[in-house]
């Protein structure tokens, strides 16, 4: 069965510092804290992913990139190769946040292929799919998300598909404050899930962790994870500071 997974999306902060102080915070935290119920994974920028995997030797959490290049090893500079990652030890990597997406203009099929590079290195892809505030408004979120899952995600096969995560973030909820209430975050997971059992079956389907991510909080993340969909988040503000991101990886009844 699926997985509750706490990942932790460092994005461009912290100095070297400042994240040798972050990764040995939560390193010692996690050692009075029981994980067999969750995976814990942290995702710094890529400077600080030696650092974050030294630290992750001696302790129970997993080790993701925040991206991944959509091409193999060569002539692309300044881009990471899934080998790159590899090598370092990564055993996750975020593809598709709508932060890459918007800024970056990353296309969903550019996500397929950094997925396919990604699988290959037997790197476990987070795929984030999400609508905008705009899209949410018109009534068009789920044609916008089932677009992103199926253009994404559906050429794997049944095998690859249930190597992979996906989380949920709505873009009018990140780094806003705003979060989604736990009753829309179930009813969006439980579409995708949906979506999965009917291009696959319900086996596949239920064995698909999906995150939450937008906003979640030590506040919030226990009754967002109550939701029978609901398996686990995708943090970014709450994982820059050890004990919040302890403490949401706690959250879990």
């Amino acid at each position: 069965m699926r997985r509750n997974i706490v990942a932790g999306n460092w994005k461009m902060n912290k100095q070297f510092p400042e994240a040798d102080d972050l990764i040995n915070g939560i390193a010692e935290q996690l050692h009075e804290f029981d994980t067999t119920d969750v995976d814990v994974i942290v995702c710094p920028p890529f400077p600080f992913l030696e650092l974050v995997s030294d630290v992750a030797e001696d302790t129970d959490f997993f080790v993701g990139a925040q991206n991944v290049a959509h091409f193999d090893d060569g002539a692309y500079t300044g881009e990471v190769s899934a080998t790159m990652l590899k090598s370092l030890g990564v055993d996750y990597c975020i593809v598709g946040h709508s932060e890459r997406r918007k800024y970056f203009h990353e296309t969903n099929q550019e996500i397929a292929e950094k997925i396919n590079r990604l699988l290959k290195q037997d790197i476990t892809p987070i795929m984030c799919v999400g609508e905008s505030l705009e899209e949410r408004e018109a009534g068009k979120h789920f044609e916008v998300i089932g677009k992103q899952v199926e253009e994404g995600i559906f050429h794997l096969s049944a095998d690859d598909m249930q190597r992979c995560i996906i989380a949920y973030e709505p873009v009018w909820a990140i780094g806003t404050g705003k979060t989604a209430t736990k009753e829309q975050a179930q009813e969006v997971h439980a579409f995708i899930r949906g979506l999965i059992e009917k291009h696959y079956n319900d086996d596949v389907a239920q064995e698909v962790s999906i995150l939450y991510g937008g906003s979640c909080n030590p506040k919030n993340a226990k009754e967002l994870f109550a939701m029978p969909d609901v398996d686990g988040g995708l943090i970014g503000g709450a994982s820059l500071k050890a004990k919040d991101f302890i403490e949401i990886a706690c959250s879990f009844e």
